[in-house]
């Protein structure tokens, strides 16, 4: 469902903007403002799974998640609309947290089979939204954008009721308000200086350095109060846990840089149409949907670091080929190249988000389940902005 949502809202900002009459300056909060919240709340997961549950965290993320999409789609003024999608990160940022929670849990040992199997259905929403974006824009219109998210929720909500196993509450904890007020605002400027930055706006350096000030002073309260700190700071002294949190930051960075890169290369080098650029978009898809059902038992038979590192390769083949081609290239070589790329990128995530959760006890997975979706959901942006600022420099010398 929040697969679903983000890509469809994505590629309807064009229509917000003209619904509104507001320019798309403005309008690209309705994508900024979830984020950020997304930033703000997620700290929140392993205290909110320590005192609340997760299954009743879970169960609550889809109901405030569905209330805020009517709510959107009643918008009338871009302000409305704006808070609807706020309220809507601040669910939507727990609900994978919460899933990986319950399935670290109960998976044992087969963590990387079940993360494969359940990633499927996520790949799916990410690789039919945009399509199916254009299809309810033109026949429905923008208001449907969000509604289609009430059937999606309310056949999950039922799922999650009668399938999903009663909550354990093993540490009903205080909440860290202190270390709150430094980490979600020093993540939400992380997150909007990377952002500013990569456009060029001249305020970036003021939000990073307010940031880094947060996030010093937020590690600095964890290390005096570990226990009881949001994020337990001492999982990172483990080997595998420190390795496996870079592993994802470094490959969300890979997967969310090559979706701003490529498709600008379609259209700027090969001169392709938006539709075409996004038929050739898909074999990148394709490729890491396929790559999910195997890399649970790879992983199991051959090992986290094995897989993992198979897949950087199978990533960096991928890419080559974009370094030497050309107008002339053949699209069907383009779209082999970005089938591997994208089986590698998929077989980079899973065995080391599996081997994260393997490497800490049962105890403390409330805390390296926020640690690890804070490195993955963050390296996105970061690569994004990087690339960004990079590209920029490279074009003007």
């Amino acid at each position: 469902m929040s697969g679903l949502d983000s890509t469809m809202v994505n590629v309807s900002l064009d229509t917000l903007s003209s619904a509104f009459a507001v320019p798309l300056g403005t309008i690209q909060w309705v994508t900024s403002g979830y984020l950020l919240a997304l930033a703000l709340s997620l700290p929140l997961s392993g205290w909110l799974v320590d005192r609340v549950g997760a299954r009743r965290i879970f169960l609550g993320c889809f109901a405030g998640f569905i209330v805020c999409s009517v709510l959107s789609g009643l918008a009338t003024t871009i302000q409305v609309l704006i808070l609807c999608r706020v309220l809507q990160g601040i669910a939507g940022g727990l609900l994978a947290p919460m899933m990986q929670m319950m399935m670290a849990r109960h998976a044992g040992r087969h963590m990387a089979r079940v993360i494969g199997v359940a990633a499927m259905p996520v790949m799916v929403g990410q690789m039919f939204g945009p399509s199916l974006g254009g299809v309810i824009l033109g026949q429905l219109g923008w208001r449907w954008i969000f509604f289609v998210n009430v059937p999606v929720g309310l056949i999950a909500i039922c799922f999650a009721w009668f399938a999903l196993p009663r909550d354990e509450i093993t540490n009903a904890r205080r909440l860290d308000l202190i270390g709150f007020a430094m980490i979600s605002p020093g993540l939400a400027l992380l997150l909007q200086g990377l952002v500013s930055w990569a456009h060029g706006d001249a305020t970036a350096p003021l939000s990073l350095v307010a940031s880094a000030l947060l996030l010093a002073g937020f590690v600095w309260h964890a290390l005096r109060r570990p226990v009881t700190a949001l994020i337990d700071p001492r999982l990172f002294r483990a080997r595998v846990f420190r390795a496996a949190a870079a592993t994802q930051f470094l490959s969300n960075a890979i997967n969310f840089g090559g979706q701003l890169l490529l498709p600008l290369w379609f259209l700027q080098i090969r001169q392709a149409t938006p539709t075409a650029t996004g038929l050739m978009l898909f074999p990148l898809g394709l490729g890491i949907f396929c790559g999910l059902p195997i890399m649970g038992r790879l992983s199991e038979r051959f090992g986290a670091r094995a897989i993992s590192g198979g897949g950087a390769v199978l990533s960096f083949l991928g890419t080559l080929p974009f370094v030497f081609a050309n107008i002339d290239t053949p699209y069907s070589l383009l779209g082999v190249a970005m089938f591997v790329r994208g089986f590698g990128g998929g077989s980079i995530t899973i065995p080391s988000a599996a081997a994260a959760y393997a490497s800490v006890p049962r105890e403390s997975l409330g805390h390296a389940t926020t640690a690890i979706n804070i490195c993955q959901r963050f390296g996105g942006p970061t690569g994004s902005a990087g690339l960004a600022i990079f590209l920029q420099f490279a074009l003007l010398h």
